[in-house]
């Protein structure tokens, strides 16, 4: 590319500066040889005129016909008075008079003359009685060896009675040597021409190319994994374009590099604990160290751990689907407060243990459109982490309102919050902000991520508030449904917070794929 792209882009450029040169000479020398002929026989024209009405002074009627043949002297003199010192083609030039028939009688030219010798032809001497004269370029027979300019008049007496013909002649060669000194020029020209071109073209097109050059470099930088360098964008064209598109895929690239990165590494982080946590126990178990009566204590903890990496399995290859665009949805319309009491009745020892107060389910039906199943997880999963940070004898509400956007939903905690700084992190995979795992031993940091995910394939938004000390909140958009949208039939809460009286799904024999996961402080 560094010398292919500059070598065919100068060679373009020169070839059509040389095709336009060509073009431009070849029309300029054919205007030119035009101009040189139509003024040569112009001269001629006049000549050929002047000598005709000379002669026709010294013609006399004998009674019979018109003739000037007795005055053939004269009108040499005349001719030769006239004509002295004549430029027009130069010495070259020369005029004879014929007879109506064609046979010459008086000649400019010294003896021995070859236009006596031979004889006009008839076809040339009716084309110049008919059209009144006679122009173009032609040998005259035998006469002349070489092409010249001939203009041919006749000589007309009153009634109309052709007495002779007047001939003016100069050799065609001239229009050679004038041609070839325009050509001389012409081409000193163009050689100027060239000259500048090539040194205005190769500079402009190395200049041109160099960008391409440095692309090159750093695409192939791009290509092992080197993202550091950027290309410079010094013009805001199609080439600073082009730059600018090429820093951004690499900075693009950077970051999906650090986010695979940093993948690989928090899923082999959470791999390798519970993996060695189960080794080292089964190898105690079976080596003895652990105690026979400490080993029902050890098997469920192993049992956690498994259950733990199974739920890690199934957060991943939800991310897998997400990202792969397998993920379909089945939308249909219900009630999402049955979904709700669904997934609370799900952690029903939980709110008893930690005596949490539930509060916003005094509603009717709120309907929406979307995937059940895919809800129940949004749902089960925001649920799942209100409860586990929540203070003890905290309080979760819920919230619905409506709209001609579409329904949201909002489920708020009591309990420490979220720092600010890491407000915007809490959506991103494999994120904790409780490193330390204190209130949070089971998540894997992918449950916020496949929620936020979720609700965007149905086209809402999910965001989160929070103040520390104080509460997080969690809040989505949905479709809603397009007849019923809401009803007024109430439900009452039992003391504790806990929603009674109402009709809730089936409870699930599992919770669904990747629970909990990636919440405020897993």
């Amino acid at each position: 590319m560094q010398n292919g792209l500059l070598k065919r882009y100068f060679l373009t450029c020169m070839a059509v500066v040389l095709a336009s040169i060509t073009i431009l000479g070849t029309v300029f020398l054919f205007l030119a040889a035009q101009y040189f002929k139509g003024e040569s026989l112009d001269q001629l024209d006049t000549m050929a005129e002047h000598t005709a009405e000379i002669t026709e002074k010294v013609i006399v009627y004998d009674g019979s016909q018109y003739s000037w043949l007795g005055a053939k002297e004269d009108v040499m003199s005349l001719l030769k008075e006239r004509y002295q010192g004549f430029t027009l083609g130069a010495k070259d030039s020369d005029i004879f008079l014929t007879t109506a028939d064609g046979v010459t009688e008086v000649c400019t030219e010294d003896a021995p003359c070859a236009h006596t010798t031979y004889k006009i032809s008839s076809k040339l001497l009716d084309k110049a009685f008919k059209d009144g004269s006679y122009r173009g370029m032609s040998t005259l027979g035998e006469i002349y060896k070489t092409s010249h300019y001939v203009v041919a008049q006749p000589v007309v007496k009153d009634g109309g009675v052709v007495v002779g013909y007047v001939f003016a002649a100069s050799p065609a060669k001239e229009l050679s040597t004038f041609l070839m000194d325009m050509l001389k020029m012409f081409g000193g020209a163009a050689l100027l021409v060239i000259l500048f071109s090539f040194v205005v073209i190769y500079p402009s097109t190395n200049r041109l190319v160099k960008p391409l050059r440095e692309m090159a470099v750093c695409a192939q930088r791009f290509g092992k994994g080197d993202f550091s360098q950027k290309i410079p964008v010094t013009e805001n064209d199609e080439m600073g374009q082009l730059a600018m598109s090429l820093n951004n895929m690499a900075s693009s690239l950077a970051m999906t590099e650090s986010v695979r990165r940093s993948f690989v590494a928090n899923v082999s982080h959470e791999l390798k604990t519970p993996m060695t946590t189960i080794g080292g126990f089964v190898d105690g178990i079976l080596d003895h160290t652990i105690p026979p009566e400490k080993e029902d204590y050890y098997l469920r903890i192993v049992s956690t751990e498994v259950k733990r990496l199974s739920r890690l399995i199934s957060g991943m290859l939800n991310v897998s689907k997400i990202e792969a665009g397998e993920m379909r949805l089945n939308v249909t319309t219900f009630n999402i407060c049955d979904t709700v009491l669904a997934a609370l009745l799900s952690f029903e020892q939980q709110i008893d243990k930690k005596h949490i107060d539930i509060q916003g389910l005094d509603v009717g039906k709120v309907m929406v459109q979307g995937d059940k199943d895919l809800l129940h997880q949004v749902i089960y999963n925001l649920v799942d982490n209100a409860v586990k940070f929540v203070n003890e004898g905290g309080q979760i509400r819920f919230a619905f309102s409506q709209g001609p956007g579409g329904t949201m939903v909002a489920i708020r905690n009591t309990g420490e919050g979220i720092p600010k700084e890491q407000m915007q992190q809490v959506f991103e995979r494999f994120y904790k902000t409780d490193r330390s795992r204190s209130l949070d031993k089971k998540g894997v940091g992918l449950g916020l991520y496949i929620v936020k995910t979720i609700i965007a394939r149905h086209g809402g938004d999910i965001v989160v508030s929070s103040k520390e000390g104080e509460y997080t909140e969690f809040k989505f958009s949905l479709p809603p449904a397009p007849k019923e949208r809401s009803g007024h039939q109430k439900s009452k809460q039992q003391p504790g917070g806990q929603p009674r009286g109402t009709t809730a799904q089936p409870l699930p024999t599992q919770p669904p794929a990747g629970p909990g996961d990636g919440g405020l402080q897993p």
